[in-house]
């Protein structure tokens, strides 16, 4: 039988994007998540604990860490979290492939590449780069194989949970205001989901990926404003699209604990934020990223579907 890929977090936009890429390239896939998950890869199990982490990556070769807590959680929660998968990982016998984030480098000047510091001072920088810690050091151990796969915001299908989801594409689709969170015109690495996603599958099954973390391979930079206008076609034309400034964000943190959140990174909203993902190419190209207009076409296709 082949090799058994597990997804912790299965049923998060990442973790479902993992699933369905992992199927695609024939892998043998168990899908866990703390809820029901349906179909005949789903697996129940809390991986906060150790029996339950132990439990989920029983039999794996490669374990993908898509589970994360509740984005205004991550500083009490996040370490809590990886420490019973590290144990899972390791009673398994498997590699542990992370879904990162940007955020352990604070604010830089110029591309964001995978040697800058871990200079972050603010707390959700600083958990990251804790957490991220704590895994590259189980690695140089011995106890695991380990790989980190970095990448910027994400939209694409299964996406509501991120500032590129609902506030742009159902918006559009509903004829409002289309808002971008931060400048409109200051360029931003964006994600596709299913880019990540192969991004990820590429790491779990690369020898040489392992021991460091990689900047997964995206589409190029591009301005808020420009990528509004992509959705604006695509929808018809006729929404107005707004910049969600420093000001609106205070205001509505009042009442939304997510958007409160987001204040202590507002850096990687009024200035370039561009990844360089020139490393991943390198080692493990050729590269194919999906072009941000065909991204934009299938993301409201999948929202149009799925439209309440």
């Amino acid at each position: 039988m082949s090799e058994l890929h597990v997804v912790l977090g299965a049923t998060g936009a990442i973790g479902s994007a993992v699933v369905a890429e992992l199927t695609a390239r024939g892998h043998r896939v168990r899908a866990v998540s703390r809820g029901p998950v349906t179909g005949p890869n789903g697996f129940q199990a809390d991986v906060t604990t150790a029996e339950g982490a132990i439990a989920a990556c029983e039999g794996a070769a490669v374990v993908y860490q898509c589970a994360q807590p509740r984005y205004e959680r991550w500083v009490a929660e996040f370490p809590g979290l990886v420490r019973p998968v590290l144990a899972g990982v390791e009673a398994a016998g498997a590699k542990m492939v992370m879904a990162d984030n940007l955020y352990v480098y604070g604010p830089v000047d110029g591309p964001m590449t995978e040697d800058l510091p871990h200079a972050a001072a603010n707390p959700k920088g600083r958990v990251r780069a804790e957490v991220d810690g704590m895994i590259l050091d189980a690695h140089r151990s011995g106890r695991i194989r380990a790989t980190l796969g970095r990448a910027s915001d994400y939209y694409g299908p299964g996406g509501v949970n991120t500032v590129i989801g609902p506030n742009v594409f159902a918006a559009a689709l509903a004829g409002k205001t289309v808002r971008w969170v931060g400048d409109l015109d200051q360029p931003h690495t964006i994600a596709y989901l299913p880019d990540i996603a192969a991004g990820l599958v590429t790491l779990g099954e690369s020898a040489e990926a392992d021991g460091r973390a990689w900047h997964l391979p995206a589409a190029e930079a591009i301005t808020g404003r420009r990528f509004l206008d992509l959705v604006r076609a695509r929808a018809g034309g006729g929404p107005k699209v707004a910049g969600l400034g420093r000001g609106a964000q205070r205001l509505i943190g009042l009442f939304n604990p997510t958007v409160r959140a987001l204040g202590e990174t507002w850096y990687q909203r009024e200035r370039p934020f561009v990844a360089d993902d020139t490393a991943f190419r390198k080692a493990f190209g050729p590269v194919k990223v999906t072009p941000h207009a065909e991204g934009v076409a299938a993301t409201l296709d999948w929202y149009r579907r799925h439209a309440a």
